[in-house]
């Protein structure tokens, strides 16, 4: 598989996590278990959420309209290995925060590894 496909692949890859995201408030029931916590923390929660769905757009973006920048600039190599390392590290915090008890937080960390390995094999092959 070429380094451009695994770019791409890591585009829609963003894609899926952009609908995710968009989806917490109705899969973790945020309406209500979020009255649960401090106007502050209800608020940053949601923030966060907003910002890094729009921070998966721009990855998508990027993967999906410049691969070959990414591959062919020092710049474009340093942001597939700054996408790889996000991935890694959240796949990291998957098992500190989530566990190893569960089959879905397993599921989630393979997902998040694959995020790494999108990325991280054209990081490394790239130039």
């Amino acid at each position: 598989m070429s380094a451009t496909t695994l770019i791409h692949l890591g585009g829609c890859y963003h894609l899926l996590l952009i609908v995710f995201h968009l989806l917490f408030w109705r899969i973790f029931d945020w309406r209500h278990d979020l009255q649960s916590l401090s106007f502050l923390n209800r608020a940053i929660m949601q923030v966060l959420n907003i910002m890094l769905t729009a921070a998966f757009g721009v990855f998508a973006w990027i993967s999906f309209r410049h691969a070959d920048a990414l591959l062919g600039t020092d710049l474009g190599r340093d942001l597939l290995l700054f996408m790889s390392v996000f991935w890694l590290l959240r796949a990291g915090l998957q098992a500190v925060f989530f566990g190893a008890r569960h089959l879905v937080s397993w599921a989630f960390l393979a997902f998040f590894v694959l995020g790494s390995v999108l990325y991280g094999i054209p990081a490394f092959t790239a130039g």
